[in-house]
């Protein structure tokens, strides 16, 4: 069975179990234990955690299960704005809330503005970038689609995986919100609207109107110098 339907099984199956046996808001830790290590009262490290396409599910289904946070702040080099996330989009919510606490947003970067239509945020042309995705891990999430909310001004939504993706899975590191008045309605059903500005509007659309260069990409960086929960 491909993975992009694994996926989706498992979507599927997380939403309609409501009572997992164990939630924990914490990252988990595989523990390799050597048990000649142990006689000698030599402890090994554990292991480093990685989101993968297997395990990202569970994951965000345990992270998502006391997570009463909803409102994400961006510092960005051109002023700040505050989203406002949907709780009944459990897993985009999660990831986000998750890269943000571990702090991936910082130093990235707004690396594609259309006028009059997008800004895309979550990626950057450094090392240090790459680094941080490595270090977190290779996964998609499944779209969400059914929830009843539109691509109207100020949503924020997450862009599909530009590899071969025919169920549209989302792209979990970068996300982008519509600027398009009222709305860019034609994108609804196969990107999954998560959240919503709800103050500092006007810096997104100051965002959207800088000049750009090839592939979207500002003629001069715009940087997400911050991005914090607001508890």
């Amino acid at each position: 069975m491909p993975i992009a339907a694994i996926l989706t099984l498992l979507f599927i199956g997380g939403c309609k179990d409501n009572s997992p046996k164990q939630k924990s808001t914490k990252q988990p830790a595989i523990t390799v234990v050597d048990t000649n290590s142990v006689e000698n009262n030599i402890v090994e490290p554990e292991e480093e955690f990685k989101l993968t396409e297997e395990n990202a599910i569970e994951f965000f289904f345990e992270y998502q299960q006391d997570l009463k946070v909803d409102k994400v702040k961006l510092t960005t080099s051109m002023g700040s704005f505050v989203i406002q996330l949907y709780d009944n989009v459990p897993y985009h919510k999660a990831n986000f809330i998750f890269l943000t606490r571990a702090g991936y947003f910082n130093g990235t970067q707004f690396h594609r503005v259309v006028e009059n239509f997008i800004i895309q945020g979550g990626n950057a042309d450094d090392k240090a970038t790459a680094d941080r995705r490595r270090k977190i891990g290779r996964y998609l999430l499944p779209p969400d689609t059914r929830k009843g909310y539109k691509h109207h001004r100020g949503t924020i939504s997450m862009p599909s995986s530009e590899s071969d993706n025919p169920h549209k899975l989302a792209s979990p590191y970068e996300f982008f919100i519509v600027v398009t008045n009222p709305g860019s309605y034609h994108l609804d059903g196969d990107f999954t609207p998560f959240g919503k500005v709800i103050q500092g509007m006007d810096v997104v659309d100051k965002i959207n109107k800088v000049r750009v260069g090839k592939g979207d990409w500002p003629a001069k960086n715009v940087y997400i110098e911050k991005a914090e929960v607001l508890e």
